[in-house]
C-alpha cells in the first residue's frame, strides 16, 4: 500500500471515530449486512440490504429473488457469526478451520462434484478435487492435487505474520488481510465460493484485531477482479493491496458524506439554525496546520492542503482568504505554478 494511501485511510478513519459514526444504533449489524449483500452480489446475488435485512431478522423471503440468491445469503450471515465468535478466541488458521469456514459459507447451495479425482462435497468445504480456470478463456488455477500443501504452507505464513503484527498499526493489519485475501482467492481451494470465503477471511482479520471491515460493493465489481488479474499476471500483489486501499478510502469518503449530511439535514428538518460546517481540528488549530503546510511546501495548493488535514476544500479556502486578508499569508504568482509565502513578523 502506498505511502499517499496510508496517510489517507489513517485521516478518513480518525475523522469516521472522531464523527461516533459506529456508535450509531444498530451499526454493527447493518454494516454486517451490506458487507454480506456486496459480497453475494460480486457473485451474482440480486438480494438488495433491505431484503437482506427482512430475510435476516425477520425470515421474510423476497418472492423477487430466488431461493438460491437467498440462501447464499443465508450462508454467508451465518459463516459471518460463526466466524467471528472463531477468529475472537485467536487460535491459530489451520486447513481444518478454512474447510469449516468455507462450509458455512456454501452449506445450502453447494453440492457434490464426481470428478477424474474423485468426489466431494462442496456443502462440506471439501478441497477440489478438479482444476479449475478463471472464467472463459481465463488462466488457470492451480493443479488440484497441489492445492492441500499450498494451502498448509499458506496457513503457516498467515500464522506467522499474524504473531508479529502490530496491532496498534492500523495500516499493517489492513495489508495482513488484504494479503490474506490475494493469497486464500490465489490458490482457489474450492470448486466454488473461493471469493466469498477470501472476503471473509479479510473482514475476520480485520474483525480480530478491531478495525472497520473493507467493504467490496457491487459497483467495484469490475476494478476488484482486475486488480486480482493484473497483480497475478505481473506478480505484483502491491496491485491488489492498492486497490483495497483506494476502494476503503472512497467507502469511508461516501459514509463521512452521508453521514454529515444527515445530520445537517436533520437540523434543518427541525427547524434549527443552519449550523455552519466546521472542521475537526477547530479554527486556530486548521490555521496553524495551514501554515505549518506552507512552510514544508510553498508550493502546496488548497486541495492538497485539504487532503493532508482530513477537511473539505472550502474549509481551506476560507481560511486561507482570511489569513490573507490579516496578511498572515500572501500568495505570489497564479493559482497555477505560483507559491504561498508566510510573514513571518505578523506570526510573531
Amino acid at each position: 500500500m502506498t505511502q499517499e494511501n496510508k496517510e489517507r485511510l489513517i485521516q478518513l478513519l480518525s475523522k469516521h471515530h472522531d464523527l461516533g459514526i459506529s456508535k450509531q444504533i444498530d451499526y454493527d449489524k447493518f454494516y454486517l449486512y451490506s458487507l454480506i449483500t456486496h459480497s453475494t452480489a460480486i457473485e451474482g446475488s440480486t438480494v438488495t440490504e433491505v431484503e437482506a435485512q427482512l430475510l435476516f431478522d425477520e425470515g421474510i423471503t423476497s418472492s423477487k429473488r430466488n431461493i438460491t440468491e437467498q440462501n447464499m445469503n443465508l450462508d454467508l450471515k451465518a459463516a459471518y457469526d460463526y466466524g467471528y465468535v472463531w477468529i475472537k478466541r485467536h487460535e491459530e488458521i489451520t486447513v481444518e478451520s478454512l474447510i469449516n469456514l468455507a462450509a458455512k459459507v456454501m452449506a445450502r447451495t453447494g453440492s457434490v462434484y464426481n470428478s477424474l479425482g474423485g468426489s466431494f462435497d462442496a456443502s462440506k468445504g471439501e478441497l477440489r478435487k478438479l482444476n479449475v480456470t478463471a472464467g472463459a478463456g481465463g488462466r488457470s488455477y492451480m493443479n488440484y492435487l497441489k492445492v492441500p500443501q499450498r494451502l498448509e504452507d499458506f496457513c503457516r505464513e498467515l500464522n506467522a505474520r499474524r504473531r508479529v503484527v502490530d496491532s496498534s498499526d492500523t495500516c499493517a493489519i489492513y495489508e495482513l488481510s488484504f494479503w490474506a485475501h490475494y493469497e486464500l482467492v490465489t490458490i482457489h481451494p474450492w470448486a466454488d465460493g473461493n471469493g466469498r470465503t477470501s472476503r471473509l477471511l479479510m473482514n475476520l482479520l480485520q474483525m480480530e484485531y478491531d478495525v472497520l471491515p473493507t467493504k467490496v460493493l457491487k459497483q467495484d465489481k469490475a476494478e476488484y477482479i482486475q486488480s486480482l488479474i493484473d497483480a497475478r499476471e505481473k506478480e505484483d500483489i502491491s496491485i491488489f493491496l492498492d486497490c483495497m486501499a483506494r476502494l476503503h478510502i472512497a467507502h469511508l469518503q461516501h459514509d463521512i458524506q452521508n453521514y454529515e449530511k444527515s445530520m445537517q439535514d436533520e437540523v434543518d428538518r427541525k427547524g434549527g439554525q443552519k449550523t455552519p460546517k466546521v472542521d475537526r481540528k477547530g479554527g486556530q488549530k486548521t490555521r496553524d496546520a495551514i501554515l505549518s503546510l506552507i512552510t514544508e511546501n510553498p508550493q502546496i495548493t488548497s486541495m492538497q492542503m485539504a487532503e493532508r488535514l482530513g477537511i473539505n476544500r472550502s474549509a481551506i479556502s476560507k481560511h486561507l482568504k482570511r489569513m490573507q486578508a490579516e496578511g498572515v499569508v500572501r500568495r505570489i504568482g497564479p493559482d497555477k505554478g505560483g507559491h504561498w509565502e508566510v510573514d513571518h513578523k505578523t506570526n510573531g
